[in-house]
């Protein structure tokens, strides 16, 4: 279990502060799902889709390559 969770509804990280998913999270996630990537780009979408009812004032792209934009 992880301390670098989300944290609605400012999505910052519960275990370091940073902006979700953070460094971290992001290292952990890539190895949770390593066998299965297109799990991983769901999950986030997901989140992202969550993100963006609380975050509605930040930009579109800017909130895509935070939640997904790494995933490449």
């Amino acid at each position: 279990m992880t301390t670098h969770g989300p944290v609605p509804p400012v999505w910052s990280c519960g275990g370091c502060g940073a902006p979700w998913p953070c460094a971290t999270r992001r290292r952990e996630l890539r190895a949770e799902y390593a066998d299965a990537p297109v799990s991983l780009a769901l999950y986030l979408g997901a989140q992202l889709v969550h993100a963006t009812a609380d975050l509605s004032w930040a930009p579109a792209g800017a909130l895509h390559r935070r939640f997904l934009g790494w995933l490449r």
